[in-house]
Order: C-alpha cells, then structure tokens, then sequence
C-alpha cells in the first residue's frame, strides 16, 4: 500500500511508502460511515487504553466548567509528587478554616466530615477525595502541597501542559465554581489515562467501595461501581444548567476502556449512557495487529547524507481496534518535519504514523530511525541543497496542478 507522497519544504511530510498488512486493505477501500454509535450526552469520548486508540468522539474538544472532574487533576498532582519522593502517603496535613468552611461539613457538600484543624495523613486525603469526591480532602491537599489554592492551581495548570491538553484551565482543586476554569471530555480523558498508567500502585484506590472517616461511613460515589461489570473508578460530577458528568473506566478480557460525557440531563440518564458507550466499546470492536515493535513501517528522505532515505520502524507494538462489522474505512500516514538533514542515529525519533478509522484520529504512534546514516560529502551535500530549493520554489505550482496529491484521506 503506498500512500500519497506530500513534500513541503520546513513543514510536516508525508513518507510515500507506507506497508500495511493485507488484512487492511478491504477496509481501505471502502466508504466512509456515519458513526453507528448515538449517544444522550452533549460531549463524550470513548478510548482503548490498552491500545492508545480512540473509539468514539462527539464534540471532544467542547469547553465546559470542570465541576468535581478538577479532583482528578489534584489528585494527578498528588501521585506525582509521592511518585517523585516529596510527599509520602503517612504525612499529617492540617485541615484548615477555608478547607473546612468551603469543603466541609458547613459547606453541605461532597465531604469527608474532616474536623477543623485536625491533622489527615495524605493517604486519607486522597481516599477521601478519589472515593466520595470530598472537597474538604482536595482543599487540605492543595494547601498542603502548594501552600495554598492559589498555587496548587498553578501546579494543575503546570501538569496540564505536560500533559498536552488544550482546552484546560484549572482554578482551584476542588472545581467549585469559578471564572475562567474549563475543560473538556478530551482533556479529561487523557487526564485519567495519565493517573492509570502511571500510577498503578495508587490507582487502586477509585475502586474502594466505602470510607470510614471521623465515625461517618460513605459509599463510593461512583453510580458504575457495582453496576456495571468490570468497574474499577473513577469520578463524577455536575454542572448546574449544563448537567451530569462522569470519567468512568472499566476493564473486560484484559482490554481497559475510559469513558468520558458530559452534559447528561440526570443521574440515571448519566448510569444509563455511560453504560451503553463502554458496552458498545466491549462488544463492536475486535484487536488487530498492524506493527509489531521494530517493524519497518516507511522510508523518509534524508538530505546530505551517505543514502538518500532512511528506514522508519515502530517504536512500540502497534494494534489497533477494528469494528468487528468491518463497516469503516481505515487510513493511515506518516507524518514528519523534513528536511531531515544527516546524520541520522539509529533510534532518532523521525516522526509518527497516524492512523484514522472514518474521520476519527484513532492512534498516534512513533516511528524511530532504524539505521544510521552519515554525512555525505561535499558534493552530496550542494547538491540536495540545489534540489531542495527548487522543489520548494515549485511546490505552489504543483498544489495548484495536482491538487490530488496534497490532501489527506
């Protein structure tokens, strides 16, 4: 199978030889569907964790008020700072004033009844806070970790960045309302991987079925524990006029999914779609292999060197999920910032494959240099210098001749 072959000078480009394997090929060529999958919620997403691949998306990237889903991001903070050694888990907090007066008892919100001025272990904090969405336990873990709210927030809003998210902004830690905080079931989806695989010794803790705090007995506040199989967390939340939200993951048969939605007009609504989007998920799509780790997946051009390409290999295993109907129509392209110019060391990361079903950006995978390739000599080296410069001066005329050729799909 060899892909269109893009070239632009200083931009993104697309490697002309592209090998798939044949079990792909029917599905290339045919028809792009509607998705087959409808959903109540207003935003929601759906992705294979186990495979780093999207399934299902309806308006992904749409901003709303975080809510209780902040939680998730105080607690990604949490984990990272006893993942680097600066907080242990048996450590006392203090539960100040505003924790207790904003997120406690007197507060007639999601809390874990900590007493004003009481010292809480960071390990009960976080209990308290990923089991029954307490507001009290997120506030006592921002000030003690940051010194206040203010800024724990920054620390959120530092994480989110190296997280990649785009349509995130995190004001306090609790997601209490307030002006500028928003996100989106894309960010929150990815939130909640980050926390799964990389903490799995602190996971665990989203799928405890109560907590006993301070004499008062809670179950988790999770509607899917229990309810539906394979269950192990996450957190859910609501929005007053935009509705009922929820991070839901679940594992079958060894394959973990998370489910993101939003803007659910109640909490059966919520219970119900959430249900039916992770059933959908389990039950529409079966694991194919498309790249084991060190297969050659392209060549990509190298200027300047001893040879004129170099071999692109996965970095990692590459499956992906495919509708078992087999109604969808699958693409893919690597994408990578050229020139490259040599020399080029074997494991150098060139660029990605990406892979679409549909219109949907499933995967994105790494591709790494599989060989090395030294610098040319002089003459090598003037003359790909002259032909890059005249490819760049008639890459416009081309566009407009051949049209065709520059496009995805």
């Amino acid at each position: 199978m060899l892909e269109r072959l893009t070239r632009r000078i200083g931009e993104g480009l697309v490697a002309a030889a592209l090998v798939l394997p044949v079990w792909a090929l029917p599905a290339l060529a045919q028809p792009a569907v509607a998705p087959i999958f409808e959903t109540d919620a207003r935003q929601a997403i759906l992705i294979d964790s186990t495979n780093d691949a999207v399934l299902y998306t309806k308006e992904p990237d749409a901003p709303f008020a975080p809510a209780s889903l902040a939680k998730l991001m105080t607690l990604a903070v949490t984990f990272d700072e006893i993942k680097r050694g600066f907080l242990t888990p048996t450590a006392p907090f203090t539960v100040s004033q505003n924790a207790w007066r904003t997120g406690g008892a007197p507060a007639r919100t999601t809390t874990m009844f900590a007493r004003v001025g009481s010292e809480v272990t960071v390990k009960d904090l976080i209990r308290g806070t990923a089991i029954v969405v307490a507001n009290d336990g997120a506030i006592a873990l921002a000030e003690g970790i940051a010194g206040s709210e203010e800024k724990f927030a920054e620390r959120m809003n530092a994480m989110a960045k190296e997280m990649g998210l785009t349509s995130s902004v995190f004001v306090n830690s609790t997601g209490l309302p307030a002006p500028g905080a928003r996100t989106s079931v894309r960010d929150l989806a990815r939130i909640a991987q980050w926390v799964i695989t990389r903490n799995p010794d602190m996971y665990p803790v989203f799928s405890e079925p109560e907590i006993d705090f301070g004499g008062v007995r809670q179950l988790n506040r999770n509607p899917l524990m229990g309810q539906y199989e394979g269950t192990d967390g996450m957190l859910i939340g609501s929005i007053a006029g935009e509705g009922h939200i929820i991070v839901a993951s679940a594992v079958r048969g060894g394959k973990r999914l998370i489910a993101v939605l939003g803007g659910l007009a109640d909490e059966k609504v919520r219970l119900r779609a959430t249900s039916a989007l992770l059933d959908w998920g389990f039950t529409g799509y079966i694991d194919r292999d498309l790249f084991a780790k060190g297969d050659m997946v392209a060549t990509a051009q190298v200027f300047g060197g001893t040879q004129g390409s170099v071999k692109l290999v996965a970095q990692e295993k590459v499956t992906l999920p495919v509708p078992k109907d087999g109604n969808s129509r699958i693409s893919a392209r690597v994408v990578y910032r050229g020139p490259i110019t040599a020399p080029v060391s074997r494991g150098d990361r060139i660029g990605v494959l990406r892979i679409w079903r549909d219109n949907l950006l499933q995967r994105e995978v790494p591709l790494i240099a599989d060989e090395n390739i030294e610098e040319g000599s002089l003459f090598q080296r003037a003359f790909d210098a002259g032909y890059e410069i005249i490819a760049g001066a008639l890459h416009p005329y081309a566009v407009k001749l051949f049209p065709w050729l520059f496009t995805g799909g």
